[in-house]
């Protein structure tokens, strides 16, 4: 398989062991890339969910075993718990099966640029004041899984590709655009008091590079809805990848080769 080099790679969210983690996704971008360090920005167990309901696909342990075989074979894994895998921060400071756990972390890109890394949920406060139900974990956002796990059954039935129906419907909720602007600005004050040049998070599942008040704001997003991570390419500029789009370009790039393959072989 094809791989892409990068210096470094964020993924959040994932929470595996709960139905709709697009583990396969995940799968295929963790097999379609390398990196020199892997940060995983919280919430990759969703120890909550499973609590209520026992649930574990094998390629959610598939999941897990890639990034085991990433840290075995060089890759520098570092672990931030979020608050949906919250008992792994009993273990911030020590290396568990080669993966550091650390509460936060300063990353320096190979220009120089320090970001600060931490999940996100400390910053919870600033959009409590808001009336819907913040919009992660609560009745309101099952209902947005629920419909974008129909629709996406739908669409592949008639060969459609994944397509964030919650995601769509998130971005047009009024209260739900303030929560989320409430919540980015609270992450660039933390960076500002932190004298960093920008900070990267995750928890609310919204994907997102923007600069504001001359602090870079990065979300790595999740891996229930919008399958994104962030990357430092080689130039040392953080990229937002939509792996979803990706693997339909790449299947359409592969599927035209192998007609071409056929047609030469002809």
């Amino acid at each position: 398989m094809k791989t892409t080099h990068y210096p470094s790679i964020w993924i959040s969210d994932v929470h595996l062991g709960y139905k709709d983690c697009k583990a396969e996704y995940l799968l295929d971008f963790l097999n379609s890339t390398q990196c020199d360090v892997l940060y995983l920005v919280g919430d990759i167990v969703d120890l909550w969910s499973m609590k209520r309901q026992f649930y574990w696909n094998p390629s959610h342990y598939q999941v897990l075993e890639c990034i085991q075989k990433k840290a075995e074979n060089g890759t520098r894994v570092i672990y931030i718990p979020g608050n949906h895998d919250e008992t792994f921060r009993n273990y911030v400071g020590k290396t568990l099966f080669n993966v550091e756990v650390h509460k936060s972390y300063i990353h320096t890109t190979s220009l120089g640029k320090q970001f600060l890394l931490i999940h996100g949920d400390d910053f919870d406060s600033a959009t409590r004041y808001n009336k819907l139900i913040s919009v992660i974990g609560d009745v309101a956002y099952d209902f947005l899984l629920f419909l974008n796990r129909w629709t996406n059954r739908f669409r592949k039935l008639y060969g459609g590709h994944y397509w964030s129906l919650a995601s769509y419907i998130k971005n047009r909720v009024h209260k739900a655009r303030e929560a989320i602007l409430a919540f980015e600005n609270a992450a660039i004050h933390e960076a500002k008091r932190r004298g960093v040049d920008g900070i990267i998070c995750g928890h609310i599942h919204q994907p997102e590079i923007k600069v504001q008040d001359s602090i870079v704001y990065c979300n790595d997003g999740d891996w229930i809805e919008n399958c994104t991570a962030l990357v430092e390419n080689q130039e040392g500029r953080i990229e937002l990848l939509h792996w979803s789009d990706i693997k339909k370009v790449l299947n359409m790039v592969e599927t035209n080769e192998i007609k071409a393959a056929k047609v030469k072989a002809a």
